[in-house]
């Protein structure tokens, strides 16, 4: 049987990389129709195919594509020849398309990386190869193209080398192979090159370069994709095993639970297996009941992989709307989901030089080191060690975008150090003391709306009826608490951040919370929202329009940001999104400051 190699070619613009595809897809040998079969279902996207393709055809047609300005995915290209099946993705070069070329490395087993020799080692040439690296790929082809119209220039040769080979030295790039070759006339792709240019031409490597990480012979590692259980007597876990082997009598540890139990079967069809390795898809049985969930990790019970909640990893930031710390996302990592928050950017890190710049936030195509905080505890191993219980995507919670892939480097210590502590006194039993449910009543809106106004007269009318209450301001807050705080998106971000865990604090001491803050984005109202229990969270909406909060400007602080002695205030120069599904929402045009806090009095069943 053949083997398979996937390999991504990347590099800078208009360096040769769609020639270069076409031309090993033009000189390699027709792809007979089971060969293709097999190629097609060794990878989930089917791309271009290799069968008798016009060479002109495909390379004008690619860079037709770019012309037009069309976004460019991934291309997933497929050939074969007596000795391989090959799974080629071809990625664009423009730095905005960097989460592409992502995508691509983070399942190939070696790069191709292209240069001009016209032009030398480029920015883009180290953004790729510094992230090949950091997604673990090891073995590089220095693919020099276009020596064709350097004449052949070895000496020129020699210097690309040399210099590329500095910068890959620095980032853990030591297994490089230069060649030389001409992706147009197909010297050094699958001829050879001159005879001045000793070595393999690309395809000769790419037949013969030994990959594979030796999965087979670490702990045995499998993330829980699916649960079957067709019937009350039959339960069984799918998954595909990412590292190690196992067999029926096997010890295994369930994580993040960490229950333990011995695999009682590996049913496969016709007939059950004696041993399951890294790379089969599976489905085990277990000797012991046990509650087990998508995203669970079954492991070799006397290695088991980590589990914590806090890690240091490396984010690609692949967004237009930047990463603000503090600012809730979704994390996938496998088939296990968790709320996730960048706490703290470490450094960024400047790809051409490799030093290390601090970072409020980061812009698209930022690549930096993170401090990262979860909902919940996860099983996991470095990315290094293992891709697929170290590599994640943050999405975002209201657009469901990819925004971000990253690779944990290790858990922080303190994540080991601090666990919950049981309490005996709960929040029922505090609310039943006080005779009421704990809740948070946030108020949002523009600046003037008339927040801090109905906030303070709702928290009086509940004090007359007495509840235990407590107002949060947002004036009030920055005096103290947040006093540290300026006014930047990432300062907002966590300005809401802090207050909505102050809020939650005083909700399960069985205290009504009142809020009143601008509160300008949905993301931070959501989270704010989901650290309370359900039903618990009251958001109310004081909707005034920007003429009218701006009439009542008391504190003339639109004034001052219309001079632009004010910046980013909400409104004028920086957005406000308002709620989509607020729990009240408060014509302040229609209804008085006392009718509107009366209105939510009553909703919270009080008045």
């Amino acid at each position: 049987m053949k083997s398979l190699l996937r390999f991504i070619t990347c590099g800078s613009v208009d360096d040769g990389k769609s020639t270069l595809i076409g031309r090993l897809l033009y000189d390699t040998s027709t792809i007979l129709d089971d060969q293709m079969s097999a190629l097609e279902a060794d990878s989930k996207k089917v791309g271009t195919q290799g069968q008798n393709i016009d060479f002109a055809l495909l390379v004008d047609g690619l860079a037709a594509e770019r012309e037009q300005g069309i976004t460019i995915d991934v291309a997933y290209r497929f050939f074969a020849t007596e000795h391989r099946k090959f799974i080629v993705a071809d990625t664009p070069g423009h730095e905005q398309y960097t989460r592409n070329m992502v995508t691509g490395a983070s399942t190939a087993d070696v790069a191709v990386i292209l240069i001009d020799a016209r032009k030398g080692v480029l920015v883009q040439t180290r953004r790729h190869s510094y992230l090949c690296a950091l997604l673990g790929i090891r073995k590089v082809v220095l693919a020099v193209n276009k020596m064709d119209l350097v004449g052949w220039d070895a000496g020129l040769f020699a210097e690309i080398v040399e210099d590329y080979r500095a910068f890959a030295d620095s980032i853990g790039l030591d297994d490089v192979t230069p060649i030389a070759l001409s992706g147009l006339t197909g010297e050094g792709v699958v001829a050879p090159s001159p005879e001045e240019f000793a070595g393999p031409s690309l395809l000769e490597w790419l037949e013969e370069v030994e990959v594979g990480y030796d999965a087979a012979a670490r702990p045995f590692r499998m993330p829980v994709q699916w649960v079957n259980r067709p019937n009350p007597e039959f339960r069984g876990y799918a998954g595909l095993v990412a590292a190690g082997t196992v067999s029926p009598g096997d010890p295994v540890r369930v994580l993040p639970a960490g229950r333990e139990s011995r695999i009682a079967r590996i049913v496969a069809m016709p007939d059950d297996l004696a041993e399951a390795a890294a790379g089969q898809s599976v489905t085990l049985t277990l000797e012991d009941e046990i509650d087990i969930s998508r995203g669970d990790v079954i492991a070799a019970a006397e290695v088991p992989p980590e589990v914590a909640d806090q890690f240091e990893a490396t984010i690609v930031w692949m967004d237009e709307e930047t990463l603000s710390p503090g600012r809730s996302y979704l994390l996938k990592i496998g088939a296990r989901t968790a709320t996730a928050q960048v706490t703290a950017i470490r450094h960024r890190i400047n790809v051409n030089t490799l030093e290390k710049l601090a970072a409020k936030r980061l812009e698209l195509n930022d690549i930096a080191v993170c401090n990262l905080s979860l909902d919940r505890p996860i099983a996991f191993e470095p990315y290094q060690t293992n891709r697929d219980l170290g590599g994640f995507i943050l999405i975002d919670r209201i657009s469901n975008r990819t925004v971000g892939a990253g690779m944990i480097r290790y858990a922080l210590r303190r994540a080991d150090n601090i666990h919950w502590q049981a309490i005996d006194v709960d929040r029922s039993a505090r609310a039943a003391m006080k005779g009421q449910t704990g809740a948070v009543v946030w108020l949002t809106g523009l600046s003037g709306a008339g927040k801090s106004t109905i906030a303070n007269l709702v928290d009086k009318r509940l004090h007359a009826l007495g509840r235990h209450t407590y107002l949060l301001d947002g004036d009030n807050v920055r005096h103290g608490l947040n006093r540290d705080l300026g006014f930047t998106e990432e300062d907002r971000v966590e300005n809401i951040r802090r207050v909505a865990e102050v809020a939650k604090l005083m909700a399960d001491a069985g205290l009504i919370v009142i809020t009143a803050f601008i509160s300008p984005f949905r993301a931070e109202r959501r989270m704010a929202r989901e650290l309370m229990a359900q039903g618990e969270f009251l958001e109310v909406f004081v909707d005034a329009p920007l003429a009218v909060a701006e009439a009542r400007d008391v504190k003339g602080l639109y004034a001052k940001a219309r001079a632009g002695d004010l910046k980013n205030f909400t409104g004028i120069d920086s957005p406000y999104e308002a709620p989509e599904a607020a729990e009240i929402v408060i014509d302040t045009t229609a209804l008085s400051a006392v009718e509107a806090a009366e209105a939510i009095v009553k909703r919270l069943g009080l008045g």
